[in-house]
């Protein structure tokens, strides 16, 4: 079978190299770079399922810019373009979903259209009415970045949102592909899909704020946030994920989400959902307050990056916290490996570490790695578990 994948990061990226490995896939990019990288067995992202399988698998993968190339007679084409969130609509720009769309559409090809990119609830039905279309349905994705791959060949569910024989189909080439042997199928309408996707990420980023509120009590009373952690984490219904304290959540998905999640809640009762993405603001400005408190002239910020190991620092939570410290009267110099600019949202780039970790009077760190021990008396960070959740 032929396989269309529009789209090229985690998620594209990922569902690729797990269909590839029974199945006939071209992956669409619009950058030549990133397809270049594909077709000579390497990955234009830091993900090491995929980088392995990139360079070591039997894979029947390759990578193109002609979409005309990539959906001819492709059975499903799965759509994972980026649908950033637009704070003047207050809502997921789809222009990229839609342009796939029209695209498939002019090809007159029957085809399956299963889009993977997160979407507003209720966005397949309206685009069924809009072009007038019926083949196209919505599966969610539920992956961690730079854990991708290892997440689709292990995969806590897989939902699609149809109940039809297509469908079905789809979902077990999803499940053939992967490693884990008892796999839950659910089967419900898009919208219903839609919508467990945004809830299921608000949840988490509920998880996040709930215990960046807990260490802010306990930071601000003189408490040992860890011990009440664990106190509290003991009890099997609360558990251990997603506890760890942070700067707030951020990444690509749980800052866009809420945000969705609350504007499809117009005219829908609610308190819940606005605290959240609330909170995240206030745990930021309480993050800036605490290293201000040390007077720093110069302060440092020890990687952009959400998680260990990680390349990727889009919307990350620190970045909020930047945002805050650019309102106080102090300088602000960055340390990112992956970065080779010289400058960085109006501040400087330093990555010589020991030039960095000297100039800095206060080192600020989401995640701490073994290269700040040496300076532990500079570092404020509130990774309490030294662990990304």
């Amino acid at each position: 079978m032929k396989i269309a994948v529009a789209g090229t990061g985690y998620v594209g990226l990922s569902i690729a190299c797990l269909l590839a490995q029974r199945n006939e896939v071209v992956a669409l990019d619009i950058l030549q770079e990133k397809v270049d990288l594909i077709n000579s067995g390497k990955s234009p992202i830091r993900d090491k399922e995929i980088e392995d399988f990139l360079a070591n698998k039997k894979l029947d993968l390759r990578a193109t810019l002609d979409y005309k190339d990539a959906f001819k007679d492709a059975k499903y084409i799965v759509i994972s373009t980026p649908t950033n969130y637009d704070d003047e609509k207050n809502s997921f720009d789809t222009s990229s979903v839609e342009d796939i769309i029209e695209k498939v559409i002019s090809m007159n090809i029957k085809t399956t259209m299963v889009i993977k990119s997160t979407i507003p609830v209720g966005y397949v039905e309206s685009v069924k009415k809009k072009y007038g279309i019926d083949n196209i349905m919505f599966s969610p994705e539920f992956l961690r970045e730079g854990k991708a791959l290892y997440d689709n060949l292990y995969p806590s569910r897989i939902i699609v949102g149809e109940k039809s024989e297509r469908a079905i189909e789809f979902a077990n080439l999803l499940r053939d592909g992967a490693l884990k042997e008892e796999i839950e199928i659910k089967y419900m309408n898009s919208t219903e899909a839609e919508a467990v996707k945004l809830f299921a990420n608000t949840y988490l980023a509920l998880r996040v704020s709930y215990f960046n509120e807990l260490d802010t009590y306990a930071e601000l009373k003189g408490l040992n946030t860890k011990d009440i952690i664990d106190g509290i984490c003991l009890d099997p219904r609360i558990g251990t994920f997603y506890n760890n304290p942070s700067f707030g959540y951020g990444g690509y998905c749980l800052p866009k989400d809420t945000k969705q999640l609350l504007a499809n809640f117009d005219n829908v009762p609610q308190n819940l959902i606005r605290a959240i993405v609330r909170s995240n603001r206030t745990r930021k400005k309480h993050i800036s307050n605490m290293v201000m408190r040390r007077n720093p002239d110069i302060v440092g910020i020890y990687r952009l990056t959400m998680k260990a190991d990680s390349d990727n620092f889009r919307y990350s939570a620190i970045q909020g916290v930047i945002d805050s410290l650019k309102e106080e009267d102090v300088e602000i110099i960055i340390y990112e490996p992956t970065l080779k600019a010289e400058e960085f949202s109006g501040c400087k780039v330093v990555n010589d570490f020991e030039k960095f970790s000297k100039e800095a009077d206060v080192i600020i760190a989401n995640r701490y790695e073994d290269i700040l021990f040496d300076v532990k008396d500079k570092v404020y960070t509130r990774d309490l578990f030294r662990r990304d959740s």
